[in-house]
C-alpha cells in the first residue's frame, strides 16, 4: 500500500511510497488529469494542431488485447506531441455496431418470450436506446483504467445527431452524383439475422463437407450428359446452365446445346466461359447465379435467368420441387438421396475439408444469395483512394503494406450499404404512392403519404464519416479548420480494407468542401500494427482459450506495465507475441525505475543547472551524452512509429546504464570531497528528469509519480518534451567509461568463476592503467570490482588480464585462502579454447587467397588484427595454465 508521507518530509524521497503499487495511485492520477483539463483540445490555440481520431470501438465491446495495443500507441503518440507543444485533439467515441447491438437486445427480448416484431420498428429502437444508455459504453471505464489521454469532452457516437446529419448530408450528395444505387446483385445473406452482412463480418472457416459428383442429363452413355461436382447439392434447384471452357474438346459437341436436369426436370443449356478450369474435376460445372458469387458473374455475362430458390431464412421456397420448405442443409440430404437412387451419384467424398463462410455475429453458415439493395459505385472513389496514396497525400506505414493497398482499391467492386435491420441509420430514400423515389437530406421532409425506406445503412458508411463527421462536418467549426486532416490513423493491419479505405474514399470524395479546408485526405499517416497473439506466436481466439484480458494485467501488473509489454513489441506491419513474462518484465522495470530515482532522491539528487562540462568527471560526461544520443534515438523511432526501437532504446538505457553503470559510480563521486557530490547531484537529477519524460508517454504512470517529487512539477502530462542539447560528445570519457566497465566485468567475472562472494574485498594491484589512460577510473574500478589497495608484502596469486582500447591492463590479486584453483584451470581452457577457435577461423581466412582477393582492404586488417588478438590471448592463457602446473 502507499504510505502517506509525512507533512514535512526531510527528503523528496519520503514523499514516494516505499514501493511502487500501481493499484493505489493509477485511479486518483488519472482523474486529476482529466479533472484538470489536460486531455482538452483548444481549437482556438496557436499553437501547431496535432490530430488524432479513436478508431470507435463496438458499444456492446470491451476492451481486448487488440484495443489496449491500439491505445496504447495513440496515447504515446498524442502525450509525446503535447510534451513537444502541439495542440493535441485525442477524440474518442463509440460506434453503434448495428448487427451486435441489435442481437443483444432481440436476445434480451427472446428471453421474455417475445420478438421484435411483437414492439414494432420505433418502440424496438426505442429500447436499443435504453440498453445503450444503461448497459453500453463498458469499454469507455476500462479505457480510463489503461490511461487514455481522449478529450472525453468531446465523446462522439455514431447515432448522435450531428453525425446522423453528417450521415444524411454525405448520402444524398452521392446519390444526386449517381454514386448511390440500388439493385439486385448478390450479397452475404445471414438467414439467422435476415440480413445482408459486409465482407468483415464474414469469418471462413475450415469444415468438414462432402464432395458429390453428380450426372446431368441422359443416364445412357451413348447420350448426352456430363458430371458435375458440389458440395451444396441443395443449390442445384437454381441452376440454370452448366459451364464448360470453350478449348475443352471433351465437351465441344455440347456448347450450344441443352441437357437434363435430374431434379426440376427442365432442359438448361451448356455454355462456354473462359473461367472454368478444365483441369479441375470433370471440367464441368454447374451454374447457379443466385446462390454464388462466380456464378452470378457468369450469369451475367451470359444472360441466364437468376431464380432465388432460398427465403430468407435459408428455407428452400419456390423451386417448385417438393423440397420446398425444407432447412437448405434438411434439403442437402434429401436431393442427395434422390439423386442417389437416380443412380446419378457418381461420386461422393467425405469428409470434405473446405473453407466456407460464417456469420460471425450469429455463427451459421452464410449464404450467397440475390437481393435488393443499395450500393455504392465505387470505382471513382476507390480511384481517388489510391492515387491519394500514390501521390505522397497520405503515407502507410510500413511501405511494405502498399502493394496490399493498391491490390484492394484498384480492384474494388460496388458495396453494398444497405442492411434488413431496425437499428441504425435509416436510409434516407422515400417512396411516393405513384412509385416516386426520392432522397431527402437533412433539412428536407418528405410529403405526407411517402413511405421511407426500410433498410438501415452499413455501420461501415457511418464509421467511414468518422474523422470529419465527429469534428462537426457538414458545419464549418473551429475544430474542423484547426485539426482536419487528422494527423495519423493508428490501426491493425487486418481491417486497413473495410474501414480504413471507406473513410479514403469518402475523405477524397468531400476533399475541396469549404468546411474542410481544402484537406485532400481525412488522414496524413497511416500506421498499421500487427496482430496481438500469445507468447507462442498463436492467434488469440475463444476456440483456443489463449486470450488475455489486458484488464486482468492492470489489476495484477500495473496498467504501465501493459502498455509497455504492448509498445516494446510495436514494430510497423509485424505481429507481436506476449505472455505474462513480458508483463513481469515490464513490472519490473517499472519497480527498477520507481527504485531508481528513489535512490537519487535519497542521495540528494535535484533538478537544476548543470555545472560547466569541463568541471564534470567521464561518467558525467558519458551518461549525458549517452542521455542525448538515446533522446535521438527515441525521436526518430517515434517519427517513424517504430515504438520498439523508442521502447527498447530506453528501456537498455535506464536499466544496463544508468541503473547498473552510472548509480553505482555516482555512489563514489558521492562519497569525495568537493564539489564533486553536488555536480553527481545535479547530474542524477537532469537524466533521471529526461528519462522520466522520455517514458512517460509509454507509461505515465509511474513516470508522473516520481517526476512530480523529483521536479516539483505540476505534471508530466504538460511537461516539456527533451529538447536536444548542441553539445558535441565526449568521445575520450566515452572511451576511458566504457574500457572502465570492460575491466570491471572481466573481474567480476573471474571473481563469480572462483566462488568468490559478491561483497568480498579481495586486495588487488592494476597494471598498465596509466598507458590504458584509466588513471581517473581507479577509484571506480576499485570500488565497483571490491578491490583494496595491496599492502606491503602483497603477494598475488591470480591476475586477469584485459585487452583495452589503448593497452592490455593485468590485474593482480591476492586470492590466497579463497580462490578454487581447479575452478581458474576450467575457466582459463575455456578461455583458451575460444581464442583457438579465433585463431583457426583468422588464419583459415587470411589463408584464402581467393577471399583475399576480392575482400576490401579494410576488412583483412580487421581479421589480421583479431589474428594477432588470438594468438597474444593464446600465449597468456597458456603462461597461466603453466603458472598453476599445466604446462
Amino acid at each position: 500500500m502507499v504510505t502517506s508521507a509525512p507533512e514535512n518530509p526531510q527528503n523528496p524521497a519520503d514523499a514516494l511510497p516505499k514501493s511502487w503499487d500501481p493499484s493505489a495511485v493509477e485511479a486518483e492520477l488519472y482523474q486529476g488529469w482529466v479533472d484538470a483539463g489536460y486531455f482538452q483540445a483548444d481549437p482556438t490555440s496557436e499553437k501547431p494542431g496535432y490530430s488524432i481520431v479513436l478508431p470507435p470501438p463496438n458499444v456492446t465491446g470491451s476492451l481486448h488485447m487488440g484495443h489496449a495495443l491500439d491505445h496504447t500507441l495513440m496515447d504515446a503518440l498524442t502525450r509525446r506531441k503535447r510534451m513537444q507543444g502541439f495542440e493535441t485533439l485525442w477524440l474518442p467515441g463509440m460506434d453503434h455496431a448495428g448487427i451486435a447491438t441489435q442481437t443483444v437486445v432481440e436476445k434480451q427480448l427472446a428471453a421474455d418470450g417475445k420478438k421484435k416484431e411483437d414492439l414494432g420498428r420505433e418502440q424496438f429502437v426505442e429500447k436499443v436506446w435504453d440498453w445503450k444508455r444503461e448497459s453500453g459504453g463498458t469499454i469507455q471505464g476500462q479505457m480510463r483504467r489503461i490511461g487514455d489521454g481522449v478529450d472525453w469532452s468531446r465523446d462522439r457516437f455514431t447515432m448522435d445527431e450531428g453525425l446522423s446529419r453528417a450521415v444524411q448530408t454525405i448520402f444524398k450528395r452521392m446519390y444526386d452524383d449517381g454514386l448511390i444505387y440500388r439493385a439486385e446483385r448478390l450479397v452475404n445473406w445471414s438467414p439467422v439475422l435476415q440480413t445482408a452482412i459486409s465482407d468483415i463480418e464474414v469469418k471462413f472457416e475450415e469444415v468438414e463437407g462432402e464432395l458429390v459428383s453428380l450426372r446431368y442429363g441422359s443416364l445412357n452413355d451413348d447420350e448426352p450428359h456430363v458430371v458435375v461436382a458440389t458440395t451444396r447439392v441443395e443449390t442445384m434447384l437454381g441452376d440454370t446452365a452448366v459451364a464448360v471452357h470453350p478449348d475443352d474438346e471433351r465437351y465441344k459437341h455440347l456448347v450450344g446445346t441443352t441437357i437434363f436436369h435430374p431434379i426440376t426436370e427442365r432442359q438448361i443449356p451448356v455454355i462456354a466461359d473462359d473461367y472454368v478450369d478444365p483441369t479441375f474435376g470433370t471440367g464441368a460445372v454447374k451454374i447457379t447465379p443466385a446462390h454464388d458469387p462466380n456464378d452470378f458473374e457468369m450469369g451475367l455475362r451470359h444472360n441466364l435467368p437468376m431464380p432465388t430458390i432460398m427465403d430468407k431464412a435459408g428455407k428452400i421456397a419456390d423451386s417448385g420441387t417438393r423440397f420446398d420448405g425444407m432447412d437448405r442443409f434438411e434439403a442437402r440430404v434429401a436431393i442427395r438421396e434422390e439423386l442417389a437412387e437416380q443412380g446419378r451419384v457418381v461420386a461422393e467424398k467425405r469428409p470434405y475439408l473446405h473453407s466456407v463462410g460464417h456469420s460471425e455475429r450469429s455463427g451459421e453458415t452464410i449464404e450467397p444469395r440475390l437481393s435488393m439493395q443499395w450500393w455504392v459505385k465505387v470505382e471513382s472513389l476507390a480511384k481517388a483512394a489510391g492515387d491519394a496514396v500514390r501521390n505522397g497525400d497520405m503515407v502507410i506505414h510500413p511501405a511494405s503494406q502498399e502493394p496490399r493497398w493498391f491490390a484492394w482499391v484498384d480492384h474494388m467492386h460496388d458495396w453494398c450499404i444497405s442492411r434488413q435491420l431496425w437499428w441504425g441509420h435509416r436510409i434516407p430514400i422515400w417512396y411516393g404512392p405513384n412509385g416516386e423515389i426520392e432522397c431527402f437530406g437533412p433539412d428536407e421532409t418528405a410529403p405526407e403519404g411517402w413511405e421511407q425506406d426500410p433498410d438501415v445503412l452499413d455501420t461501415w458508411f457511418s464509421s467511414g464519416l468518422w474523422p470529419f463527421s465527429t469534428m462537426g462536418w457538414p458545419e464549418n467549426t473551429p475544430e474542423l479548420e484547426k485539426f482536419y486532416p487528422t494527423s495519423v490513423l493508428v490501426t491493425g493491419y487486418d481491417i486497413l480494407f473495410f474501414w480504413v479505405a471507406r473513410m479514403m474514399m469518402f475523405g477524397t470524395y468531400v476533399a475541396g468542401d469549404d468546411a474542410l479546408g481544402g484537406g485532400k485526405v481525412p488522414f496524413k499517416d497511416l500506421f498499421l500494427h500487427g496482430l496481438v497473439r500469445d507468447q507462442y506466436g498463436k492467434k488469440m481466439s475463444k476456440s483456443r482459450g489463449n486470450g488475455i484480458d489486458p484488464l486482468d494485467w492492470v489489476e495484477r501488473f500495473g496498467a504501465d506495465a501493459l502498455r509497455f509489454t504492448l509498445a516494446r513489441g510495436a514494430n510497423p506491419g509485424s505481429d507481436l507475441a506476449v505472455g505474462e513474462d513480458h508483463a513481469q518484465s515490464s513490472r519490473n522495470f517499472a519497480n527498477k525505475l520507481f527504485n531508481a530515482t528513489k535512490f537519487a532522491l535519497m542521495n540528494g539528487a535535484v533538478v537544476t543547472e548543470l555545472p560547466a562540462r569541463g568541471e564534470l568527471t567521464d561518467a558525467d560526461r558519458w551518461v549525458l551524452d549517452r542521455l542525448e544520443q538515446v533522446r535521438a534515438e527515441v525521436d526518430e523511432a517515434f517519427e517513424k512509429f517504430e515504438f520498439s526501437k523508442a521502447c527498447e532504446a530506453l528501456y537498455h538505457f535506464a536499466w544496463d546504464e544508468v541503473c547498473d553503470w552510472y548509480l553505482e559510480l555516482a555512489k563514489v563521486q558521492l562519497a569525495e570531497e568537493g564539489n564533486r557530490p553536488a555536480h553527481t547531484r545535479a547530474v542524477l537529477g537532469a537524466v533521471l528528469d529526461s528519462l522520466l519524460r522520455l517514458l512517460h508517454p509509454v507509461i505515465p504512470f509511474v513516470t508522473e509519480t516520481l517526476w512530480k517529487v523529483l521536479t516539483g512539477g505540476e505534471s508530466l502530462v504538460i511537461a516539456s518534451w527533451p529538447a536536444a542539447t548542441g553539445v558535441a560528445t565526449d568521445a575520450d570519457a566515452a572511451r576511458r567509461i566504457e574500457d572502465m566497465q570492460k575491466l570491471v566485468t572481466e573481474v567480476r567475472r573471474f571473481r563469480s568463476d572462483q566462488g568468490l562472494k559478491p561483497s568480498q574485498k579481495v586486495a588487488a594491484r592494476l597494471n598498465e592503467i596509466d598507458a590504458a589512460d584509466l588513471a581517473s577510473q581507479v577509484p571506480a574500478v576499485r570500488s565497483l570490482a571490491r578491490l583494496t589497495e595491496p599492502e606491503d608484502g602483497f603477494a598475488a596469486t591470480a591476475s586477469v588480464e584485459v585487452r583495452l582500447s589503448r593497452a592490455t591492463v593485468t590485474v593482480e590479486l591476492d586470492t590466497s585462502g579463497t580462490i578454487d584453483v581447479a575452478a581458474e584451470i576450467a575457466r582459463l581452457r575455456k578461455d583458451l579454447a575460444v581464442a583457438e577457435k579465433e585463431l583457426a577461423g583468422t588464419s583459415a581466412k587470411l589463408g584464402n587467397e581467393a577471399f583475399l582477393a576480392k575482400a576490401p582492404a579494410q576488412v583483412v586488417e580487421k581479421i589480421t588484427a583479431r589474428k594477432q588478438i588470438a594468438e597474444e590471448e593464446i600465449a597468456r592463457f597458456t603462461a597461466r595454465l603453466a603458472e598453476l602446473g599445466q604446462a
